[in-house]
């Protein structure tokens, strides 16, 4: 094979490899193995900094990675970033090291795609014999993974139906046969992957066989014919993870955005380091109106993209902004540990000058927001009215905060106006882009629908109750949520008014309908402890009254 011979992984004696652990007797172990095979050009570093400035320096065709370099950032943000960089391609041959072998820790590298993972402590021998056997499939595969990086599929798969002709390479079939499925994916070739991994079934049972399988017929809309294998692959340890990723993307597709969440979620717990995965989850805890998971999924990327090329100070003012949205949806005083916290993290931004100068415009929105949650409406309008621009922003999320808090002031017909610019900011055909497509509609309609935050609206509804004037207390309550649907006390204090309603035959066929509709509601949300008294004592009193 021609092409094979002229790669440059063949001759060991003119490879270039990086070792990158703070452990200095991993550098021995490592390097006396290497040295013995042949290898001459061996680097080492003790921390991710001095590792990305030898990447910078030169080319390296080997990289072994700790995942645990402590002194600065971790192995996986650091070779997060040298593929970023492109430092670490296809063809690279990428080795992680560790110590740990928990379940969130292996699905996260498995994502990078290492080729090998090897547990410390090291052995030299066992080291020699992985290498060999990893650099052999490398070899093997370099035309076709350089075409890979390339994003050359169809040649990738010209390639992989040649190696497939040569008996001599039976042994690494199933490798070059996985390149060979991933491309006609990549390709949207959905009916060839399908023949293509159906044919694979018959011979490799292997997990990403399946789920190649699975995707292909996910793509084509064939969710009713693999539901037993879905469910398979979901109960699997070696496929959870990639079954729920899966499952997640098809549910995005569907535009059914309650079961992506929920999928996406269960992914996040199996593998909650991947930023672009937290993004997703932040979008669809919005989507569904879900502020707590919005919250969680902002602190869970500022957390996670500590130290890594995703780090900004933008990260905080997302917690910042979900922190306000999750109170402002909170009809009672529960969310006052996350309005102190919330503060405390505009303290953090601010104590930072030159971070605090850059948000300037940002900082003013949040504290004017702040005042509207504290009902000191005079102070936040006197912000809004002499410092806050309308112009929209180049940032999505700014405007978005800008249009909550004219809102939240009154000045609908601006907020309104501002969710139209946003419209023609969100650009591509992309499942983010979907997804954050479809929030802007929701925003836009319950912007225009909607006048008040939930909190708010709670406090009218108990105003309207108190006054007897149950059917303006009921429609208060149905406003607060649609912002918060799962919100139990909401969901208690609607039942309250619709029995009241009925106790004072006031009752339309639409009313019952509500109140089934609010048990079997509060009956899916398995409540416990107080709550779940709360609830027998309302379906007590419930049953008495229609008896």
């Amino acid at each position: 094979m021609e092409e094979i011979e002229k790669n440059p992984l063949a001759q060991l004696d003119q490879l270039n490899v990086l070792i990158i652990d703070d452990n200095l007797l991993v550098h021995s172990v490592l390097k006396e193995s290497l040295f013995a095979l042949g290898i001459k050009e061996i680097r080492c570093a003790q921390n991710s900094y001095y590792g990305l400035r030898l990447c910078d320096e030169m080319h390296f065709h080997i990289i072994i990675c700790a995942f645990n370099v402590k002194s600065d950032k971790d192995g996986f943000h650091l070779l997060e970033e040298l593929k970023f960089k492109g430092h670490v391609t296809k063809t690279t041959v990428l080795i992680f090291l560790s110590t740990e072998t928990n379940e969130s820790l292996v699905n996260s590298i498995i994502e990078l795609q290492p080729d090998d993972f090897w547990t410390k402590p090291l052995a030299i021998k066992k080291v020699r014999t992985r290498l060999i056997s990893t650099l052999k499939i490398k070899q093997v595969l370099f035309n076709i993974n350089s075409a890979i990086d390339k994003k050359a599929y169809a040649k990738a798969i010209y390639f992989a139906d040649r190696h497939l002709k040569n008996e001599k390479l039976a042994h690494f079939y199933p490798n070059i046969n996985r390149i060979k499925g991933e491309s006609y994916l990549s390709l949207l070739e959905f009916e060839e992957a399908e023949v293509f991994y159906q044919e694979l079934l018959k011979e490799y049972p292997y997990s990403w066989v399946y789920l190649g399988y699975a995707k292909a017929l996910l793509k084509q809309g064939r969710l009713d014919e693999i539901r037993d294998m879905i469910k398979t692959l979901i109960d699997k340890p070696e496929t959870r993870f990639g079954a729920h990723d899966m499952m997640a993307q098809y549910f995005i597709e569907q535009e059914q955005y309650q079961q992506a969440y929920e999928e996406i979620k269960k992914a996040m717990e199996l593998a909650p380091r991947n930023i672009e995965r937290n993004k997703k989850s932040w979008d669809l805890a919005r989507l569904t109106h879900d502020h707590k998971g919005q919250y969680l999924a902002t602190r869970n990327i500022a957390q996670q993209a500590k130290n890594s090329i995703h780090d900004s100070p933008e990260l905080i003012l997302n917690v910042i902004r979900s922190g306000i949205d999750l109170v402002c949806s909170t009809p009672d005083e529960s969310a006052d540990v996350i309005l102190q916290q919330t503060e405390r993290y505009i303290k953090q931004l601010e104590s930072d000058r030159e971070d605090a100068n850059f948000f300037k415009q940002q900082l003013l929105v949040v504290k004017a927001r702040l005042h509207n949650v504290k009902d000191e409406q005079s102070k936040a309008k006197k912000l809004v009215e002499n410092h806050m621009s309308l112009k929209p922003s180049t940032v999505l999320e700014d405007n978005l905060d800008r249009v909550k808090v004219l809102h939240e002031l009154g000045m609908r017909e601006d907020a309104v106006l501002l969710l139209e610019a946003i419209k023609n900011q969100i650009a591509g055909d992309s499942l983010n882009s979907q997804v954050i497509r479809r929030y802007i509609a929701q925003e836009t309609q319950e912007r225009e629908e909607i006048h008040f935050s939930a909190k708010k609206l709670n406090t009218m509804a108990v105003e309207h109750f108190q006054k007897s004037r149950f059917l303006p207390a009921l429609n208060a309550v149905e406003q607060a949520l649609k912002i918060n649907p799962d919100n139990v006390k909401l969901l208690f204090s609607q039942f309250k008014i619709l029995m009241k309603i009925k106790q004072e035959e006031l009752a339309e066929p639409e009313h019952i309908k509500l109140i089934d509709n609010t048990i079997a509601k509060l009956t899916s949300l398995n409540l416990e402890g107080q709550s779940a008294t709360v609830f027998t004592d309302l379906l007590t009193k419930w049953q008495k009254l229609n008896t």
